[in-house]
């Protein structure tokens, strides 16, 4: 199911007993997550009809009994649960969690909704949304970026001129909520009844392509600590989100590794002797060692030890380079 798809069946009046908001775009699972929330609560007191768990703390028996509780003067409650895989709970919450939306499949007193960065597809729990699972996950082809653009100024009632949503996302790249912004940036410049030009959006919108991503992995591949910070300020300066800069960095040094353990890169000739001298930096050992950080700042992101994303990024570029 697409963003798309699911605001048409909630349009449409058909509102499911339980979702799962699964994939790295949180735009798209923030989005989603309203217009679930503002069809199953609508104008009711959500201050008694909305749970909010983490899959960090909760436990079986705190999502079970969140589910179960009956709504207070409304016809439904709503349950979010965060990063059901998260937790210390483990296996008992997420049993928990499949039995929930089987449980809520005969009752329409509550809305269940999950929400995770990523899932294995293959957990029993995941399979028991059936087909009310949203993938969130930005498109990466630039005509599904500028079709993305072209939706979102349509909803903001603004007026592209020729070319500019293709030159905002040739400036951005696909990071949806800078998109956004960044639409909005221009609308004011061009001024109330004016069109956005590719020249409002050459005066307003920040360089944030995922070029700028590459510069500060080459940074940290290459040691260049301080560099690596002060790109990584810019980046997350510019509105770029930490899972994305995380999984940028998450796949360079998967590539490093690959490339320490005999595996002949891919890319122009450039490319190949960067990887090759970058990945001559490491061993084995240090890169196994580097990917496990980054596992820990993926959870750190997540919620666990409490640690800002800003704070726990810049110490893995420190610990990386």
């Amino acid at each position: 199911m697409t963003l798309e798809e699911l605001e048409r069946e909630l349009g449409a009046g058909k509102l499911r007993h339980a979702y799962l908001l699964a994939g790295p775009e949180p735009l798209l699972r923030d989005d989603a997550l309203a217009a679930i929330r503002a069809a199953a609560l609508g104008s009711g007191p959500a201050e008694f009809n909305l749970d909010r768990l983490e899959g960090g703390s909760a436990t079986a028996d705190q999502l079970l009994g969140a589910v179960r509780t009956l709504p207070v003067m409304a016809p439904r409650r709503l349950v979010v649960l965060r990063e059901p895989e998260a937790g210390r709970a483990g296996r008992a919450l997420l049993d928990a969690l499949a039995a929930a939306v089987e449980e809520l499949a005969a009752s329409d007193h509550c809305v269940l909704v999950a929400v995770a960065a990523k899932v294995d597809a293959r957990a029993r729990w995941v399979g028991a949304f059936g087909d009310a699972r949203l993938a969130c996950e930005a498109p990466r082809r630039t005509r599904e970026l500028v079709a993305f653009v072209e939706a979102e100024a349509a909803r903001q009632g603004v007026s592209l001129g020729p070319g500019a949503a293709q030159r905002l996302v040739e400036r951005v790249g696909p990071l949806l909520l800078l998109l956004r912004n960044e639409l909005a940036k221009a609308a004011l410049l061009a001024g109330p009844g004016h069109s956005v030009t590719r020249a409002h959006v050459e005066a307003g919108a920040v360089d944030a392509a995922e070029t700028s991503t590459w510069e500060v992995t080459d940074a940290v591949g290459e040691g260049r600590r301080a560099d690596a910070l002060a790109g990584l300020s810019r980046l997350l300066a510019s509105g770029a989100p930490p899972p994305v800069v995380l999984s940028t960095l998450a796949n360079h040094f998967r590539r490093l590794l690959r490339v320490r353990c005999g595996e002949a890169p891919e890319g122009p000739p450039f490319v190949r002797r960067k990887l090759e001298a970058q990945a001559s930096r490491y061993s084995r050992k240090r890169l196994l060692a580097c990917l496990s950080a980054i596992h820990d700042t993926d959870l750190a992101l997540k919620g666990e030890g409490g640690v800002r994303p800003e704070l726990a990024l810049e110490r893995l570029v420190l610990a990386l380079a």
